[in-house]
Protein backbone atom coordinates (compact mmCIF):
# COMPACT_ATOMS: atom_id res chain seq x y z
CA UNK A 1 0.00 0.00 0.00
CA UNK A 2 1.06 3.57 -0.81
CA UNK A 3 1.82 5.94 2.03
CA UNK A 4 -1.11 8.44 0.53
CA UNK A 5 -3.63 5.29 0.31
CA UNK A 6 -2.27 4.17 4.05
CA UNK A 7 -2.92 8.03 4.79
CA UNK A 8 -6.83 7.62 2.97
CA UNK A 9 -7.54 4.71 5.08
CA UNK A 10 -6.83 6.08 8.60
CA UNK A 11 -8.44 8.85 7.37
CA UNK A 12 -11.72 7.09 6.54
CA UNK A 13 -11.45 4.67 9.80
CA UNK A 14 -11.03 8.57 11.78
CA UNK A 15 -14.21 9.58 9.89
CA UNK A 16 -15.83 6.41 10.79
CA UNK A 17 -15.09 6.32 14.60
CA UNK A 18 -16.24 9.93 15.03
CA UNK A 19 -19.71 9.12 12.79
CA UNK A 20 -19.92 6.13 15.55
CA UNK A 21 -19.02 8.26 18.49
CA UNK A 22 -21.70 10.89 17.60
CA UNK A 23 -24.35 8.60 16.92
CA UNK A 24 -23.45 6.92 20.67
CA UNK A 25 -24.38 10.60 22.13
CA UNK A 26 -27.85 10.81 20.18
CA UNK A 27 -30.96 10.33 22.54
CA UNK A 28 -34.59 10.50 21.73
CA UNK A 29 -36.72 12.38 23.89
CA UNK A 30 -40.28 11.58 24.18
CA UNK A 31 -42.63 14.90 24.59
CA UNK A 32 -46.57 14.33 25.25
CA UNK A 33 -48.37 17.02 23.73
CA UNK A 34 -51.42 17.30 26.13
CA UNK A 35 -54.02 18.65 23.31
CA UNK A 36 -52.85 17.20 20.10
CA UNK A 37 -52.98 13.91 21.39
CA UNK A 38 -49.66 13.23 19.81
CA UNK A 39 -45.85 12.53 21.57
CA UNK A 40 -43.10 14.38 19.59
CA UNK A 41 -39.58 12.44 19.01
CA UNK A 42 -37.19 15.23 19.15
CA UNK A 43 -33.47 13.99 18.36
CA UNK A 44 -31.13 15.17 20.81
CA UNK A 45 -27.95 16.09 18.75
CA UNK A 46 -30.12 17.92 15.70
CA UNK A 47 -32.44 19.31 18.30
CA UNK A 48 -35.10 18.33 15.55
CA UNK A 49 -38.40 16.72 15.81
CA UNK A 50 -37.89 13.47 13.78
CA UNK A 51 -41.05 11.74 14.45
CA UNK A 52 -44.66 12.22 15.08
CA UNK A 53 -46.61 9.47 17.47
CA UNK A 54 -50.43 9.16 17.43
CA UNK A 55 -51.61 8.88 21.23
CA UNK A 56 -55.44 8.57 22.64
CA UNK A 57 -56.63 11.30 24.38
CA UNK A 58 -55.18 13.93 26.49
CA UNK A 59 -51.23 12.36 26.39
CA UNK A 60 -49.63 13.35 30.01
CA UNK A 61 -47.57 11.89 32.22
CA UNK A 62 -44.53 9.82 30.22
CA UNK A 63 -41.51 7.15 31.34
CA UNK A 64 -39.72 4.57 29.79
CA UNK A 65 -40.38 0.68 30.90
CA UNK A 66 -38.93 -2.51 29.39
CA UNK A 67 -35.13 -1.24 29.86
CA UNK A 68 -35.78 1.52 27.59
CA UNK A 69 -37.97 -0.34 25.15
CA UNK A 70 -40.83 0.86 25.76
CA UNK A 71 -42.46 4.60 26.19
CA UNK A 72 -45.38 4.44 28.81
CA UNK A 73 -48.07 7.25 28.34
CA UNK A 74 -51.25 8.39 30.15
CA UNK A 75 -54.06 8.62 27.91
CA UNK A 76 -56.11 10.32 30.67
CA UNK A 77 -59.05 11.68 29.02
CA UNK A 78 -58.98 7.51 28.00
CA UNK A 79 -58.46 6.22 31.54
CA UNK A 80 -55.59 4.25 30.28
CA UNK A 81 -52.03 3.91 29.71
CA UNK A 82 -50.43 3.05 26.13
CA UNK A 83 -47.26 1.60 25.52
CA UNK A 84 -44.52 2.42 22.46
CA UNK A 85 -42.18 1.39 21.05
CA UNK A 86 -38.58 3.41 21.55
CA UNK A 87 -37.21 2.28 18.24
CA UNK A 88 -39.85 1.94 15.84
CA UNK A 89 -42.36 3.80 17.60
CA UNK A 90 -44.90 1.62 16.90
CA UNK A 91 -48.04 0.93 19.66
CA UNK A 92 -47.40 -2.14 21.74
CA UNK A 93 -50.63 -2.52 23.78
CA UNK A 94 -52.62 -0.45 26.48
CA UNK A 95 -52.06 -0.90 30.44
CA UNK A 96 -55.07 -0.71 32.74
CA UNK A 97 -55.42 2.64 35.65
CA UNK A 98 -57.88 4.38 37.54
CA UNK A 99 -59.56 6.82 36.26
CA UNK A 100 -57.68 10.13 34.44
CA UNK A 101 -54.19 8.83 35.16
CA UNK A 102 -51.94 11.49 35.33
CA UNK A 103 -48.51 10.39 36.18
CA UNK A 104 -46.57 6.96 36.31
CA UNK A 105 -43.69 5.60 38.14
CA UNK A 106 -41.64 2.28 37.66
CA UNK A 107 -40.34 0.39 40.50
CA UNK A 108 -36.32 0.80 40.16
CA UNK A 109 -36.55 -3.23 39.49
CA UNK A 110 -38.66 -1.91 36.43
CA UNK A 111 -41.89 -3.45 37.47
CA UNK A 112 -44.81 -2.95 38.90
CA UNK A 113 -45.76 0.31 37.69
CA UNK A 114 -47.66 3.45 40.02
CA UNK A 115 -50.12 5.22 38.34
CA UNK A 116 -51.63 8.66 40.12
CA UNK A 117 -55.59 8.60 39.21
CA UNK A 118 -56.43 12.08 39.39
CA UNK A 119 -60.17 11.57 39.86
CA UNK A 120 -60.52 8.53 42.21
CA UNK A 121 -58.27 9.42 45.39
CA UNK A 122 -56.28 5.94 44.44
CA UNK A 123 -52.71 5.01 43.22
CA UNK A 124 -52.72 2.17 40.91
CA UNK A 125 -50.47 -0.78 41.14
CA UNK A 126 -50.12 -2.57 37.63
CA UNK A 127 -48.00 -5.19 36.27
CA UNK A 128 -46.48 -4.05 33.08
CA UNK A 129 -45.68 -7.67 31.51
CA UNK A 130 -48.77 -9.68 32.52
CA UNK A 131 -50.83 -6.16 32.11
CA UNK A 132 -53.30 -6.77 34.99
CA UNK A 133 -53.72 -4.20 38.48
CA UNK A 134 -51.82 -5.30 40.92
CA UNK A 135 -53.58 -3.31 44.14
CA UNK A 136 -55.00 0.02 44.58
CA UNK A 137 -53.17 2.06 47.70
CA UNK A 138 -55.90 5.41 48.70
CA UNK A 139 -54.29 8.07 48.95
CA UNK A 140 -55.62 11.99 49.42
CA UNK A 141 -57.88 14.39 46.95
CA UNK A 142 -56.77 14.42 43.16
CA UNK A 143 -53.35 12.70 43.56
CA UNK A 144 -50.97 13.80 40.84
CA UNK A 145 -46.97 13.88 41.81
CA UNK A 146 -44.82 10.20 42.23
CA UNK A 147 -42.02 9.22 43.71
CA UNK A 148 -39.61 6.37 44.03
CA UNK A 149 -37.02 6.03 46.95
CA UNK A 150 -33.43 4.95 44.98
CA UNK A 151 -33.79 2.01 46.81
CA UNK A 152 -37.09 1.20 45.99
CA UNK A 153 -38.64 0.61 49.20
CA UNK A 154 -40.62 3.56 49.78
CA UNK A 155 -43.14 5.76 47.10
CA UNK A 156 -44.52 9.58 47.52
CA UNK A 157 -47.40 10.51 46.09
CA UNK A 158 -48.97 14.08 46.32
CA UNK A 159 -52.10 14.89 46.61
CA UNK A 160 -53.28 18.08 45.41
CA UNK A 161 -56.38 19.33 46.92
CA UNK A 162 -55.41 17.52 50.66
CA UNK A 163 -52.28 18.93 49.99
CA UNK A 164 -49.98 16.26 51.47
CA UNK A 165 -46.98 13.77 50.52
CA UNK A 166 -48.41 10.57 51.14
CA UNK A 167 -45.85 7.89 52.18
CA UNK A 168 -46.30 4.56 50.80
CA UNK A 169 -44.32 0.82 51.40
CA UNK A 170 -43.01 -0.58 47.87
CA UNK A 171 -43.48 -3.88 49.63
CA UNK A 172 -46.35 -4.10 51.52
CA UNK A 173 -48.75 -0.92 49.36
CA UNK A 174 -49.59 0.28 53.01
CA UNK A 175 -49.46 3.96 53.38
CA UNK A 176 -46.79 4.94 56.09
CA UNK A 177 -47.38 8.25 56.87
CA UNK A 178 -48.76 12.10 55.67
CA UNK A 179 -46.86 14.57 55.51
CA UNK A 180 -48.72 18.53 54.62
CA UNK A 181 -46.63 20.51 52.64
CA UNK A 182 -47.93 23.74 50.61
CA UNK A 183 -50.65 24.29 48.09
CA UNK A 184 -51.30 22.38 45.20
CA UNK A 185 -48.36 20.01 45.56
CA UNK A 186 -47.33 18.50 42.14
CA UNK A 187 -44.63 16.84 42.09
CA UNK A 188 -42.14 14.50 44.11
CA UNK A 189 -38.39 14.04 43.61
CA UNK A 190 -35.91 11.93 45.99
CA UNK A 191 -32.08 13.15 46.03
CA UNK A 192 -29.83 10.42 44.57
CA UNK A 193 -28.88 9.35 47.73
CA UNK A 194 -31.74 8.75 48.69
CA UNK A 195 -32.43 11.03 52.00
CA UNK A 196 -34.35 13.98 50.80
CA UNK A 197 -37.86 14.42 49.23
CA UNK A 198 -38.29 17.25 47.39
CA UNK A 199 -42.16 18.34 46.62
CA UNK A 200 -43.02 21.75 44.27
CA UNK A 201 -46.12 23.37 45.74
CA UNK A 202 -47.91 25.03 42.39
CA UNK A 203 -50.13 27.51 44.65
CA UNK A 204 -47.61 27.61 47.66
CA UNK A 205 -44.97 29.01 44.96
CA UNK A 206 -42.85 26.42 47.15
CA UNK A 207 -40.84 23.33 47.33
CA UNK A 208 -40.81 21.58 50.67
CA UNK A 209 -38.09 19.41 51.40
CA UNK A 210 -38.56 16.56 53.62
CA UNK A 211 -36.11 14.41 55.24
CA UNK A 212 -37.13 10.70 53.85
CA UNK A 213 -36.18 8.85 56.90
CA UNK A 214 -37.82 10.93 59.45
CA UNK A 215 -40.72 12.34 56.98
CA UNK A 216 -39.80 15.86 59.14
CA UNK A 217 -39.98 19.12 56.64
CA UNK A 218 -36.07 20.15 56.87
CA UNK A 219 -36.49 23.57 54.92
CA UNK A 220 -38.54 25.37 51.94
CA UNK A 221 -36.84 26.49 48.59
CA UNK A 222 -38.58 30.23 47.94
CA UNK A 223 -38.04 31.83 45.14
CA UNK A 224 -38.29 35.75 43.95
CA UNK A 225 -38.17 37.12 40.79
CA UNK A 226 -37.74 40.60 39.89
CA UNK A 227 -40.42 41.89 37.52
CA UNK A 228 -42.77 38.68 38.47
CA UNK A 229 -45.32 38.41 40.69
CA UNK A 230 -46.06 36.28 43.33
CA UNK A 231 -49.00 34.35 41.99
CA UNK A 232 -47.23 33.60 38.97
CA UNK A 233 -44.39 31.69 40.53
CA UNK A 234 -45.83 28.30 40.33
CA UNK A 235 -43.26 25.47 41.15
CA UNK A 236 -44.20 22.05 38.99
CA UNK A 237 -41.33 19.98 37.38
CA UNK A 238 -38.48 19.00 39.66
CA UNK A 239 -35.24 17.09 38.57
CA UNK A 240 -31.64 17.14 40.50
CA UNK A 241 -28.56 15.79 39.30
CA UNK A 242 -26.91 13.09 39.66
CA UNK A 243 -24.06 14.21 41.74
CA UNK A 244 -26.56 15.29 44.39
CA UNK A 245 -25.41 19.18 44.05
CA UNK A 246 -27.99 20.88 41.86
CA UNK A 247 -31.71 21.20 41.32
CA UNK A 248 -33.68 22.36 38.68
CA UNK A 249 -37.59 23.71 39.41
CA UNK A 250 -39.92 24.76 36.34
CA UNK A 251 -42.02 27.63 37.41
CA UNK A 252 -44.77 27.38 35.37
CA UNK A 253 -46.04 31.01 34.21
CA UNK A 254 -43.07 32.68 35.19
CA UNK A 255 -41.44 31.41 31.96
CA UNK A 256 -38.37 29.94 34.15
CA UNK A 257 -36.25 27.40 35.57
CA UNK A 258 -34.80 27.82 38.51
CA UNK A 259 -30.93 26.61 39.37
CA UNK A 260 -31.32 25.93 43.15
CA UNK A 261 -28.08 24.79 45.61
CA UNK A 262 -28.98 21.37 46.88
CA UNK A 263 -27.24 21.57 50.19
CA UNK A 264 -28.41 25.39 51.10
CA UNK A 265 -31.34 25.03 49.06
CA UNK A 266 -30.61 28.37 48.13
CA UNK A 267 -31.46 29.77 44.16
CA UNK A 268 -28.63 30.21 42.16
CA UNK A 269 -30.01 31.28 38.91
CA UNK A 270 -33.34 31.88 36.72
CA UNK A 271 -33.24 30.66 33.20
CA UNK A 272 -35.93 32.09 30.88
CA UNK A 273 -37.21 29.32 28.95
CA UNK A 274 -40.72 29.14 27.00
CA UNK A 275 -44.25 29.97 28.10
CA UNK A 276 -45.78 28.02 31.39
CA UNK A 277 -42.90 25.52 31.53
CA UNK A 278 -44.37 22.27 33.39
CA UNK A 279 -42.17 19.53 33.33
CA UNK A 280 -38.11 18.73 32.69
CA UNK A 281 -36.35 16.09 31.72
CA UNK A 282 -32.17 14.78 31.29
CA UNK A 283 -30.80 13.27 29.10
CA UNK A 284 -28.67 10.45 30.64
CA UNK A 285 -25.29 12.29 30.77
CA UNK A 286 -27.23 15.05 31.93
CA UNK A 287 -25.34 17.54 29.57
CA UNK A 288 -28.89 18.57 28.41
CA UNK A 289 -31.79 19.56 29.96
CA UNK A 290 -35.48 19.81 27.88
CA UNK A 291 -38.34 21.96 29.37
CA UNK A 292 -42.22 21.29 28.04
CA UNK A 293 -43.68 25.27 27.96
CA UNK A 294 -47.20 24.86 27.76
CA UNK A 295 -48.53 27.53 26.34
CA UNK A 296 -45.83 28.81 23.93
CA UNK A 297 -45.80 25.01 22.15
CA UNK A 298 -42.30 24.52 22.61
CA UNK A 299 -39.31 22.93 24.28
CA UNK A 300 -36.74 25.09 25.26
CA UNK A 301 -33.17 23.09 25.36
CA UNK A 302 -30.73 24.02 28.48
CA UNK A 303 -27.10 23.30 28.43
CA UNK A 304 -26.35 22.24 31.82
CA UNK A 305 -22.45 22.89 31.59
CA UNK A 306 -23.09 26.44 30.62
CA UNK A 307 -26.21 26.98 32.52
CA UNK A 308 -27.68 28.78 29.43
CA UNK A 309 -30.63 27.92 27.02
CA UNK A 310 -29.38 27.16 23.89
CA UNK A 311 -32.69 26.59 21.48
CA UNK A 312 -36.32 26.31 21.42
CA UNK A 313 -37.94 23.06 19.83
CA UNK A 314 -41.90 24.13 17.99
CA UNK A 315 -43.55 20.59 19.00
CA UNK A 316 -47.33 19.83 19.63
CA UNK A 317 -50.45 22.11 21.64
CA UNK A 318 -49.79 22.05 25.30
CA UNK A 319 -46.18 19.68 26.01
CA UNK A 320 -46.75 18.18 29.15
CA UNK A 321 -44.30 15.80 30.06
CA UNK A 322 -40.92 14.94 28.88
CA UNK A 323 -38.23 11.42 28.82
CA UNK A 324 -35.47 11.04 27.16
CA UNK A 325 -34.07 7.63 25.82
CA UNK A 326 -31.01 6.45 24.59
Amino acid sequence: MTRQRTRLAFALAGTLLAFGATDALAYKVFVSNEKENTISVIDSETLDVVHTIKTGNRPRGIILANEGKWVIVCASDDHKMQVFDTKTFEYVKDLPSGPDPELPILHTSGNPLYVSNEDDNLVTIVDIFKGTIITDVPVGVEPEGMGMSPDGKVLVNTSETTNMAHFIDAATYKNIDNVLVDNRPRVAEFTPDGKEVWVSAEIGGTVTVIEAATRKVLGKVNFEIQGITKDAIQPVGVRISKDNKKAFVALGPANRVAVVDVATRKVEKYLLVGQRVWNLGFTPDEKLLFTTNGTSNDVSVIDVASMKVTKSIKVGRYPWGVVVAP
